[in-house]
């Protein structure tokens, strides 16, 4: 639908005269009560947690009716300087243009203008946004007529705020989140504060040791969720060798050990030893613990004797935007359509495909049912599962991209960053392009300075270089990847066998799909044999 043949959808864009920033300070017509979000972060990584919870609930059953409000466009772009008026001014000329060239001009002169105005209200999140400002950042919806009455009743009935206690964020969550140092920015660009702030080491400093006492305080919980389960183990397998029934000849006596019960005592004996390992390693990750928190505390007073916090906050949001910005146009890609403002003229996904937190959630819980271990990092022969850092962007793009695999300054259970586009053509395909960039990178890392020979990433250069392929090659792993969640996992044979091969052992299916897909073709049977060769050899 275009704007500018639809007589029914008005934009009411009021001209503008007079030389102000403020587009009206009465909104009489309207009552913003606080809005604001329960705090929607999971900073802290729960590794007791192995799934994500069932979506039972994706739309409110009663729509929210901040979309009618005469004054929301107003509202929105309200106090945001001088480039709001130019935004307001070039959305006037790109609507009622009726030459295409000159929309086309006008069009990109509102992409960066448009962000610009974004950039200065992200930096107000960490306070109470009106909801056309908070809208803005969430969905980009500049002017809720500028979509139809069904796509706006749509957005009307999505959940605003989520006691899903996952970390998947809407763009003005996650400004809030960096803005008031409930999560760390993106970027630590130490040149961006030289000269502004004298505590930017210390900064750095606070950094590396945060990540550290986070990684500490994950760990150990849990080794006592280990020690937990282990006390359990321990405690049934008691009260199954102290289990008897009499001897048939002799009524008063009990009967001997069972195999079962004798196998149970040799079960006891390794879980006696094992607890004992337990305990010594929780008491010395306590100590970690301990000393973490005290270097905190320690560099924390430091920092707040300078009284400079509030301008590297402002900075980190200020970084976070460019970072928000550039992985706005990777989701975008090159040819793709970076008009910022949701608009019926380029919005045509349909519910399914409309990225809104809980259809991400689902989605990611299908995708984890495939690949058991997306989410998934070895630290100290444990395999841990730890979900990323989730930002949802209100762009029309179709890829997913992975910006950091984890934190630099704890690599054990930091949460990675993944930006997933809110308006693809396929959902599900852009979150797979971000998961496949997540687990490329995660095995990048952890193969180091061997990621051309060993692991996942070394199995693919060398089959990468063997074909004599030119161009990135992780783009080809992510189209491959995409290959192996949506053809191979139905038992269609798409990938060259040497790759099939190290998917097969690096990015395992779960054991259920395994056998499912054995009983398809021989091809997978001889994968799952090989499966069982290296368990009996110790060396899968």
């Amino acid at each position: 639908m275009k704007i500018d043949d639809d007589e029914d959808v008005t934009l009411d864009i009021y001209e503008d005269d007079e030389d102000d920033s403020d587009y009206g300070d009465d909104f009489s017509g309207f009552d913003y009560e606080d809005d604001s979000e329960d705090d929607n972060d999971s900073k802290e990584v729960n590794l007791g947690e192995s799934s994500f919870p069932e979506i039972t609930k994706r739309f409110e059953s009663i729509p929210h009716k901040f979309f009618q409000d005469p004054e929301y466009y107003k509202t929105a772009l309200s106090n945001e300087g001088d480039t709001s008026k130019r935004v307001n001014v070039l959305l006037q000329k790109y609507v009622t243009s009726k030459d295409p060239k000159d929309r086309s001009v006008f069009r990109m002169q509102i992409i960066s203008a448009y962000w610009e105005v974004l950039r200065s209200v992200a930096k107000k999140a960490t306070g109470n946004l009106p909801p056309p400002k908070k809208f803005m950042l969430r969905f980009n919806m500049l002017h809720p007529n500028m979509l139809d009455t069904e796509n706006k009743n749509f957005f009307s009935k999505l959940i605003t705020n989520s006691d899903l206690n996952q970390p998947v964020y809407y763009m003005d969550e996650w400004f809030k989140a960096v803005g008031t140092g409930v999560v760390r920015a993106s970027t630590s660009d130490e040149t961006k504060f030289v000269g502004r702030n004298a505590n930017v080491k210390l900064q750095a400093l606070l950094e590396k040791a945060s990540g550290k006492l986070d990684a500490a305080k994950t760990l150990l919980r849990a080794k006592n969720l280990e020690k937990s389960e282990l006390e359990i183990s321990l405690k049934s397998l008691f009260d199954s060798i102290t289990d008897h029934f009499p001897m048939d000849d002799f009524e008063d006596i009990s009967s001997c050990y069972s195999d079962s019960q004798k196998r149970a005592i040799s079960e006891i004996q390794e879980i006696l030893k094992n607890l004992l390992k337990c305990d010594r390693e929780l008491n010395s990750q306590a100590r970690d613990l301990r000393q973490s928190m005290a270097d905190v505390q320690t560099l924390q007073d430091k920092i707040d004797s300078g009284g400079e916090d509030e301008v590297l906050d402002l900075g980190a949001i200020n970084a976070e935007f460019d970072t928000i910005r550039q992985g706005a146009k990777m989701t975008v890609g090159r040819q793709g359509n970076h008009f910022p403002i949701l608009s019926s003229e380029y919005f045509h996904s349909v519910p399914n495909d409309v990225g809104f937190r809980e259809n991400v959630i689902s989605i990611l819980a299908k995708i984890e049912s495939i690949d058991p271990e997306a989410f998934c990092r070895v630290y100290k022969n444990r395999l841990n599962r730890i979900v990323p850092y989730i930002v949802l962007l209100p762009t029309y793009g179709d890829m997913g991209v992975c910006w950091e695999p984890f934190d630099k300054h704890n690599r054990a259970t930091s949460r990675g960053r993944v930006m997933i586009p809110m308006y693809p053509k396929n959902l599900y395909i852009a979150i797979l392009c971000a998961v496949a960039d997540l687990r490329w990178q995660v095995a990048k890392e952890k193969a180091s300075y061997y990621w051309m020979e060993e692991g996942l990433t070394g199995n693919y250069y060398q089959w990468f270089s063997s074909q004599k392929l030119k161009g990135n090659i992780k783009e080809y792993f992510i189209k491959d990847y995409i290959l192996w969640m949506t053809k191979e996992a139905e038992g269609i044979q798409k990938l060259d066998k040497e790759i099939r091969g190290a998917f097969w052992r690096h990015m395992p299916f779960s054991k259920e799909l395994k056998q499912k897909l054995g009983t398809r073709s021989y091809v997978y049977q001889e994968l799952l044999q090989r499966d069982k060769n290296r368990e009996m050899s110790d060396g899968y």
